[in-house]
């Protein structure tokens, strides 16, 4: 039976190592053993703090500084993609430097609400985007339905900017109804879908008529203090809207003015947000995105089921339900002998995960933002991270190929799975490789201003680092989800010694503690932990 119980030990290396790949973006030796002597619900609240932004704004070292806080017109500004690509640079900048479950639920809030960075318009609205996610990562999610509608990205980005009476647009009523909130179900006919009809759609619509973008940015939401766009009542159907069987044949009266619109935007939001099934389509998501991309009808009764309940008597609150999800004896495997359907480790990385275990675990050290911005923002982050390693690994950052999100996030039968392709797995193994080298090797010799220095990693973190098995024993502690057995040790090993004995390594590490000449070791632990990383064993999470 799948249990939503509390697992109450104290969680451990295994399980701490669990709780923060799938919770956080910082994998840091520290926090794990932090974790490791929490139990799963202390863990759970110190990863719960909504910290402040490490850099509170993204900027272009090569033309316009700040600009996302300027007074101009955001169209104005030239290099508009690049822009965008530091703006990526900024929100994850801030996700590695913090130890919080607030932005991989931010990120969970982008992929189910997409609206991708070059087709929302300015620049600057995607940056107003990725904070209206990052407000409401730990907050309502029924709320952000409704403020993500009036988001100038989204406006842009699903044209319902271009949404009017005498000409609706019905983009963004079907996204939001088919994706965004209570998901299809079966179809049962000709337009119906179990869960909405295509009358909804065209109903929807026409609640959503006459909301657009504000290019200047001039109208402040007071709840998240964020621009949002403007409603223009004179574009707007005040007609009732009589929805299918579906809802119930609901009608939502039509109204004339621009807080009529608003409470139309709300009976609307709070309609389909009644249902139980939008509550459901959330719970599988956040399984799918926290614990496992397939499950059985156990799960779905057991799990999927009492959290949508969880979440509806809680008014859609998401943190209390991703608490209860991931301090549960299920999410650490802990309500089943069954060896055959294990969830430590059942999940591929994705490109952003694996860039964030690798930065965070072996403290490679980054440029300043604010004293090395070219470095940061320009050469590493905008050529290396956003047009080079994370689109060739099947990702580009914050722009998908469609309004669906990422394949590896819905597409059956192979979800995260589908990050391993003849495509993207020589950009994947050759990460690692552009790290040490401090250089491109996917569009090579690019200087990236970044280097993985193992020799460093190792001094500051294997507590034996002269004995070969020990140092590959510890090594494999910190980065794989289970342990490897002696076989797997002595591989490892045996790229490190490359055919010398074992005493090979202890002269060179005791010649490189007493001499300071790294050469040997450096070059032995470079094939070493590149070989680690591109390991089976790293790949999972």
């Amino acid at each position: 039976m799948a249990s939503l119980d509390i697992y109450v030990p104290v969680l451990g290396l295994r399980k701490a190592k669990h709780l923060l790949r799938r919770a956080t973006f910082n994998f840091s030796k520290i926090n794990i053993n932090a974790v490791a002597s929490m139990t799963a619900s202390e863990a759970l609240d110190f990863l719960s703090v909504n910290t402040d932004y490490k850099i509170s704004e993204p900027q272009d070292p090569k033309a316009d500084g700040f600009w996302t806080s300027s007074n101009e017109n955001p169209s104005s500004f030239s290099f508009q993609g690049r822009k965008r690509n530091y703006i990526g640079a900024w929100w994850w900048y801030n996700g590695i430097k913090e130890i919080t479950i607030k932005h991989k639920l931010s990120f969970f809030l982008f992929t189910s609400f997409t609206a991708s960075k070059n087709g929302s318009g300015a620049s600057t609205f995607h940056f107003d985007y990725l904070r209206l996610l990052d407000f409401y990562a730990m907050g309502n999610i029924k709320t952000f339905a409704k403020k993500v509608t009036l988001d100038n990205a989204m406006l842009d980005y699903l044209d319902n900017t271009n949404n009017n009476a005498n000409n609706p647009n019905e983009n963004y009523a079907r996204e939001f109804l088919e994706l965004f909130t209570i998901l299809k179900g079966p179809q049962i006919g000709a337009g119906n879908y179990t869960n909405y009809t295509e009358i909804d759609v065209q109903q929807a619509a026409r609640v959503l008529t006459g909301f657009k973008k504000k290019i200047d940015r001039s109208i402040i939401d007071p709840d998240t203090n964020l621009p949002k766009g403007e409603n223009r009542q004179n574009k707007h159907d005040s007609g009732d809207k009589i929805f299918s069987s579906a809802f119930g044949n609901q009608t939502i009266i039509g109204r004339s003015t621009q807080n009529g619109m608003d409470q139309e935007l709300d009976d609307f939001v709070d309609m389909i947000f009644s249902q139980e099934e939008t509550a459901k389509a959330y719970c599988r998501k956040l399984y799918r995105y926290f614990v496992k991309s397939e499950w059985d009808s156990t799960v779905e009764n057991d799990i999927i089921t009492p959290l949508a309940q969880q979440l509806i008597s809680n008014n859609f609150e998401i943190l209390p339900v991703v608490t209860t999800l991931l301090t549960s004896k299920h999410f650490y495997d802990e309500d089943d002998s069954d060896n055959t359907n294990q969830i430590i480790g059942s999940i591929v990385k994705s490109p952003l995960q694996l860039t964030n275990e690798v930065i965070t675990l072996f403290n490679v050290n980054l440029p300043n933002p604010n004293t090395s911005a070219l470095d940061y923002y320009h050469n590493f982050f905008n050529r290396f991270m956003s047009n080079t390693f994370l689109p060739r690994s099947g990702m580009s950052f914050f722009d998908p190929d469609s309004v669906a999100g990422y394949p590896a996030h819905y597409q059956e039968p192979d979800f995260d799975r589908l990050w391993f392709s003849s495509n993207t797995i020589i950009s994947r193994y050759k990460f690692v490789e552009s790290l040490i080298k401090g250089k491109n090797t996917i569009a090579p010799n690019a200087d990236i201003k970044v280097v993985l220095d193992t020799v460093l990693f190792v001094e500051n973190n294997i507590e034996d680092p002269y004995n070969i098995t020990s140092l590959v024993t510890e090594i494999s502690k910190l980065m794989y989800p289970e342990d490897i057995d002696t076989d797997r040790i002595n591989y490892f090993a045996s790229i490190a010694l490359d055919g010398f004995p074992d005493f090979y390594w202890t002269s060179a590490w005791t010649e490189y503690i007493n001499s300071g000449d790294d050469n040997v070791v450096r070059v032995r632990l470079n094939a070493l932990i590149t070989s680690m990383v591109n390991a089976t064993e790293f790949q999972l999470m």
